[in-house]
C-alpha cells in the first residue's frame, strides 16, 4: 500500500509540475514580449520554423525560441518569408500569426506625373527594397505614374510591368469613352498628346484648355510649337535642362521638336498621369491658339496673335523684374 500510495503521489506531482510548466509556457507564448520598439526582421525563403525563431529572437521579438517553436508546432502553423514589422512588446502568438498570416511589410514607390522613361527607371533603380536589374525594354509614356506598392525583393521588371500593364488599361478604358470630335487616329496618339500637355503645366484646370489650344492649332495647320517637346530632343530623352532654351535649341531638327516639324512629335515626351489623359480626351471648348507663362504659374491664353503678343510682353516685363531684384 505504501508503494502504491508513493506511486501515486509521484504521479500527481508529476502532473502538477507538468501543469506548471505548460501554464508557463503559455504564458510566456501570449504575454507582452520583450521589444520596447516596433522592429522589423526579414525572413528568408526556406526558413523553417526554427531558423524563423532563431531570427526573432536574435531581433529581440521574443525573448525564447523554444516557446515559439513548440507553440508553432502545437498550432501546426506554416510560416512564411518576407520582411515583417513587429510592433513593440508583440507577444510571441502575435509575431506567429503576422507571420503565419503574410502581413509583409509594403513599401511605396512615388511616381510622378511628367517623368520621362529614363527618370522612372532610374527611381527604380534606387529604390532599394526592389531586386534584380531592369532588363526589359521600356517605351516613352507607357508607365502609368502613381504611388505603387511592393513588397521586399520584388524583382523591378515586375513592378515596371506592373506601370506599363496599369498605363494600357487606363488608356483603352478613356480611349473608348472619348469626346468623339477629338481629332485623334488612335490611343498612341491621345499618349502622345497627353504627355506634351502634362509637361506644360501642373495646373490641373488649364490641361483641358492647352489641349484645345493644341487641337486648334492642327486643325488650322499651325505647328504645336511645344518647349518642352524641344527639351526632350536635346537632353536625349531626359526631358529637363539646365539651362534656358536657346534660339539654336528651336531650330536644331529633330523628331520631337513642334517648332520644325508639323503634328505631333513621334513618341510621347513623358508618362502622362490620367487626368493628363482625360484632358485631351475632353478638351475645352475655346478658339484659343496660344498661351505663355503668366508670372502666377499659370498661363495667359489667347485667340489672336496681336493678344498673345500682348500677353508676351507682360511675362517679359516680368521676367526682366524678377532679374533686376534678383542680387
Amino acid at each position: 500500500m505504501k508503494v502504491k500510495a508513493f506511486a501515486v503521489l509521484v504521479v500527481l506531482v508529476l502532473g502538477l509540475l507538468g501543469g506548471v510548466l505548460a501554464w508557463r509556457g503559455h504564458v510566456a507564448f501570449t504575454g507582452p514580449g520583450p521589444a520596447q520598439e516596433s522592429v522589423t526582421v526579414i525572413i528568408p525563403k526556406g526558413s523553417g520554423t526554427e531558423a524563423t525563431a532563431a531570427l526573432l529572437e536574435q531581433a529581440g521579438v521574443i525573448s525564447d525560441r523554444y516557446v515559439f517553436i513548440i507553440g508553432s508546432k502545437l498550432r501546426r502553423i506554416t510560416l512564411k518569408a518576407g520582411e515583417y514589422a513587429f510592433p513593440a512588446h508583440v507577444s510571441a502568438e502575435e509575431a506567429m500569426r503576422i507571420i503565419a498570416d503574410g502581413r509583409v511589410v509594403i513599401h511605396k514607390l512615388t511616381v510622378a506625373e511628367g517623368l520621362t522613361v529614363r527618370q522612372v527607371a532610374a527611381l527604380v533603380e534606387e529604390a532599394d527594397f526592389l531586386s534584380g536589374p531592369i532588363t526589359r525594354p521600356l517605351s516613352e509614356g507607357w508607365l502609368l505614374p502613381e504611388t505603387w506598392h511592393a513588397v521586399r525583393d520584388e524583382p523591378r521588371d515586375e513592378v515596371l510591368a506592373r506601370m506599363e500593364k496599369a498605363m494600357r488599361r487606363n488608356l483603352d478604358t478613356l480611349w473608348a469613352g472619348r469626346d468623339l470630335r477629338v481629332a485623334l487616329r488612335s490611343p498612341e496618339e491621345a499618349l502622345i498628346l497627353a504627355s506634351v500637355v502634362e509637361r506644360e503645366t501642373a495646373i490641373a484646370a488649364e490641361r483641358p484648355r492647352i489641349a484645345a489650344v493644341f487641337y486648334n492649332r492642327m486643325v488650322r495647320g499651325m505647328r504645336l510649337q511645344s518647349d518642352p517637346t524641344v527639351i526632350y530632343g536635346v537632353s536625349d530623352g531626359l526631358g529637363v535642362l539646365d539651362r534656358p532654351l536657346t534660339r539654336a535649341d528651336l531650330n536644331t531638327p529633330h523628331p520631337w521638336n513642334t517648332y520644325a516639324i508639323d503634328g505631333l512629335p513621334r513618341t510621347p515626351i513623358a508618362n502622362p498621369g490620367r487626368a493628363s489623359l482625360e484632358a485631351v480626351l475632353h478638351p475645352a471648348r475655346t478658339d484659343e491658339l496660344y498661351f505663355v507663362a503668366d508670372g502666377s504659374g499659370g498661363h495667359a491664353f489667347a485667340a489672336t496673335l496681336d493678344e498673345h503678343n500682348a500677353n508676351v510682353a507682360r511675362w517679359r516685363q516680368i521676367e526682366r523684374s524678377r532679374n533686376a531684384a534678383t542680387p
